[in-house]
């Protein structure tokens, strides 16, 4: 029964990849007719097959042609119909559950018209990108809807908990700051008159992220790893982040509390370590800007 449905997952990823009579230029790695190269690392089950509409989720890391990991993370979203031949959509209908596999396409493709943003500078005009996958979850859009259902059925009253322990811990940490008009707080610690952040610019950052009780969940500066960036791309950092990075200055250091509804929200992170509705607090140091186009 297990080498059937080996058999069968290998049947149905080579109907997906569809047959190429070109061979690729990167070892044990095959050819798609659509130009992606990919190489299958493991297999699932082979029974279940992510279709359009379906909402799944995926650890996902992208590299650049050099191997260097510049994202890396679990995301869940809605499968939509490839907008084109040779997109990052292509990859994930390619999959079955359990499944991981790499993939080479054009990073100027991803970017620029996937992302809609401009080409980082730590990826040349007409490089290659890597992309590895894992296939973890797959749900029918009713599913996930049930499941959401329920879910929110049981946590009804923790908008209102949430706001009691925001406003526990600015009395506790004896905080009388106004909130920005969509409820960030913000913290300068270090001031700096560096360059300013705009849309485009690749930036480097050091982040902790941490709970009203202190314990760290996330930080780059254990891993010895500053996290660097296209500002304003999509699927990059949480929407707090995202607004408090751009009230910052090159050089700078500086405190953010960020509530859910700009942070992991009612579903609280994919990983599960961020439970829903709930508030974090950010240190955040802002290590480089180099300015983009724009």
């Amino acid at each position: 029964m297990k080498n059937y449905k080996a058999l069968l997952s290998i049947l149905i990823i080579l109907l997906a990849f569809g047959c190429s009579n070109k061979s690729s230029k990167f070892s044990g790695f095959s050819l798609t007719k659509s130009g992606i190269h990919y190489k299958l690392i493991s297999l699932g089950d082979g029974t279940v097959k992510p279709e359009v509409s379906n909402f799944i989720t995926v650890n996902i890391s992208y590299r650049t042609i050099k191997d260097s990991i510049f994202f890396q993370g679990l995301r869940k979203f809605q499968l939509t119909e490839p907008i084109r031949e040779g997109s990052i959509d292509e990859c994930f209908m390619m999959l079955t559950l359990g499944d991981s596999a790499s993939f080479y396409f054009p990073a100027d493709s991803f970017f620029i018209k996937t992302l809609e943003t401009e080409m980082p500078r730590f990826i040349g005009k007409g490089d290659l990108m890597r992309v590895d996958i894992k296939m973890m979850e797959v749900q029918t859009e009713k599913q996930y809807q049930l499941e959401k259902e329920a879910f929110l059925n049981w946590i009804n009253d923790f908008g209102d908990y949430e706001k009691v322990l925001l406003k526990q811990y600015m009395e506790g940490e004896k905080l009388a700051i106004i909130p920005t008009s969509t409820g960030l707080y913000y913290i300068p610690v270090i001031k700096s008159q560096g360059k300013s952040v705009a849309v485009g610019d690749t930036i480097t950052v050091n982040y902790e992220g941490r709970f009203f009780n202190n314990k760290i969940f996330d930080s780059t500066k254990k891993r010895n790893e500053p996290f660097q960036f296209v500002y304003g791309q999509k699927w990059q950092v949480i929407e707090g982040l995202e607004e408090a990075i751009g009230m910052m200055k090159e050089g700078e250091r500086s405190l953010f509390i960020i509530p859910s509804k700009l942070a992991f929200g009612e579903d609280g992170s994919s990983t599960g370590i961020i439970p829903p509705f709930t508030s974090v607090v950010f240190e955040v140091e802002l290590l480089e800007v180099k300015k983009g186009k724009g």
